[in-house]
């Protein structure tokens, strides 16, 4: 990695006036290598050496670094015409986003980080990209399980379009309001599992008394997304089952941690693998991330299958235990062999392929629900447990609902009750603003997923703001940077929930401005045709945990250390923890 450091120590200021004299040199030594390399008492293979070394001159220097329309495209560093080494190191050190961060803020909104990347930072462009259609980077193809594309990794629009028609239904936030089967499942989770594990919690026994919410959190999500995908009998119980949450989130750590270079460098990566005679069947991907790759996908294959055979078998289920995406998913590849047929784009990879397809889809759903509500539900938490003030506006609010999410016949004594809590008409829950702010801030300021989302400019070209971009650029944005525009989001690094709070009808136009301004800019589950597809769920769930949990219980921080996020793609807690003390609410004041 040393070259890697060595270019980001070179001085910024070696940039356009030096960098003709840099291309002569590189192109003498370009010239010098190859005739030195090929026969001197020969005619022809030296002229033939200048030649090549006069191509590869004008193909990788050249014309990247002064007569593309790229080059006319501030940079973030001197490098970046002629190398993509700079925003490697910066990728393969974690610390992307910062660095994209502070190169915009240095050179504008539309910034070449690469001899063909962009990196953009308004909403103009944002609008450009990723409401234009514009296809997804090859970057998305390590999303693949099973060999099998998925939505989420699906590259062109046409593709993707077919598969999110399968199951975007169930995804829509009219039809997850209206889900029995879901506030079944909800009840199940929250009833069942995360409110009597609090309750424990507070008990004498339990002292001191601090509970991991990070990994608690992931695993309430997990449990959620997994009876929604598979049906409640066949869903996860990590909230229950801490020892073998404990293995598989250590699991998913791994797959993680190695996926740089089959993700960035995946043509490298193959080359190592098909030319270490077998010594390295993962190319430059260590053994271990494999392994903990066919676990969890194991894992996930056991629930859709187990869900697939329940389908087939034709038997009665209870609302809980409707594998509802799975059911989605199976009547929309029946409907596109049915209508399209062999014609249909997706026939080889998924109507041919329809127990992966499904396997596939689902392990996609799941691993990225559990990830991201988990890292926004444990930095909600931490900020609320510093502000007892905040969390009674909070608790009045959602005692203000009727029924509320309060434990029935709970007595005064904090003695427990089998009731359980109501599970809320979603509209209203849906409705309270205080929630809706506090959710809605912590997305902003955290970004659970907030690396650039790499696309690829069409062919011949387009424009992103002033400029001409060639076909076949990679072109992103990214929701770390977008909101940290201190123009919409004063003091970006602080978590304010009042910047999405609505002004009360009171009249000032300034505030209802402003108010529309945040929310055009907030970009936390993407936008165009192909923004998240679980962003309606992932905000019921939410809102539905912290509904349970603070309707019943206060917080407070016992153990914040390594609570700072990390500067990955999907960030989180340096520490991956956060231990807080919950105590229970005697009235309903």
């Amino acid at each position: 990695m040393r070259i890697f450091f060595v270019l980001e120590q070179a001085p910024h200021a070696f940039s356009l006036g030096t960098l003709p004299f840099l291309c002569y040199f590189l192109y003498a030594i370009l010239v010098k290598t190859i005739t030195i390399a090929l026969p001197s008492d020969s005619e022809f293979y030296v002229p033939l050496g200048v030649l090549l070394a006069t191509f590869l001159f004008y193909r990788y220097i050249l014309h990247p670094a002064l007569l593309s329309p790229l080059s006319r495209i501030p940079k973030a560093h001197w490098s970046c015409s002629i190398s993509p080494v700079w925003i490697l190191y910066a990728r393969y050190n974690g610390r992307e986003n910062r660095t994209l961060h502070r190169a915009h803020q240095e050179h504008g909104p539309v910034v070449r980080v690469g001899p063909s990347e962009l990196s953009v930072n308004s909403l103009d462009g944002v609008k450009t990209i990723y409401q234009g259609g514009f296809d997804k980077h090859e970057w998305y193809s390590v999303f693949e399980n099973y060999g099998v594309p998925n939505v989420f990794s699906a590259s062109s629009a046409k593709h993707h379009s077919v598969r999110k028609r399968m199951v975007s239904h169930v995804y829509s936030k009219s039809y997850i309001h209206s889900s029995a089967a879901l506030a079944a499942q909800a009840s199940a989770v929250l009833n069942g599992r995360l409110i009597s594990l609090l309750d424990a919690s507070t008990t004498a026994a339990q002292a001191p008394h601090g509970i991991d919410v990070h990994s608690l959190f992931s695993a309430a999500a997990t449990d959620l997304i997994t009876a929604y995908c598979f049906g409640a009998a066949r869903a996860s119980d990590f909230v229950r089952n801490k020892a073998y949450r404990r293995h598989w989130q250590a699991l998913y750590a791994a797959r993680k941690a190695g996926s740089f270079f089959e993700q960035e460098l995946p043509r490298l990566s193959a080359a190592a693998r098909r030319c270490s005679l077998g010594l390295l069947p993962g190319g430059l991907t260590p053994a271990w991330v494999g392994a903990a790759n066919r676990e969890i996908e194991d894992w996930c294959r056991a629930m859709s299958d187990a869900a697939l055979e329940d389908l087939r078998s034709g038997r009665r289920v209870d609302a809980a235990d409707d594998p509802v995406v799975v059911r989605a998913l199976v009547a929309g590849l029946e409907k596109e062999e049915r209508e399209s047929g062999a014609a249909s784009p997706v026939y080889a990879t998924a109507i041919r392929r329809r127990q992966l397809t499904v396997a596939s889809e689902t392990i996609d759903h799941v691993l990225a629900g559990q990830e991201t509500t988990g890292v926004a539900l444990t930095y909600l938490a931490y900020h609320l447990s510093r502000s007892p003030d905040l969390q009674r506006h909070l608790r009045a609010e959602l005692l203000s609902l009727r029924p509320s999410m309060r434990l029935r016949n709970s007595d005064r004594d904090g003695n427990d009750s089998s009731d359980g809590m109501a599970m809320l008409d979603p509209k209203q829950l849906d409705a309270l603003p205080i929630l809706h702010a506090v959710i809605t801030e912590t997305i902003r300021r955290y970004t659970p997923a907030g690396g650039p989302e790499p696309r690829v400019a069409p062919s011949p070209s387009c424009r992103i703001g002033p400029h001409e971009v060639p076909g076949g650029t990679r072109v992103s944005a990214s929701v770390y940077n977008l909101h940290r525009d201190e123009r919409v989001y004063p003091d970006p690094e602080r978590w304010d929930h009042s910047r999405f709070l609505p002004s009360g009808g009171d009249g000032d136009g300034d505030a209802d401005e402003r108010l529309k301004s945040v929310n055009r800019h907030f970009w936390g589950f993407s936008s165009g045709g192909r923004m998240c597809l679980g962003s309606n769920f992932a905000m019921h769930e939410m809102k539905l945990i912290v509904g349970a949990i603070y309707s019943n219980y206060t917080s407070h921080v016992v153990d914040d250390a390594g609570i700072e996020p990390t500067d990955a793609y999907t960030g989180h807690p340096a520490s991956n923890s956060l231990y807080l003390r919950f105590e229970k609410v005697m009235t309903d004041g």
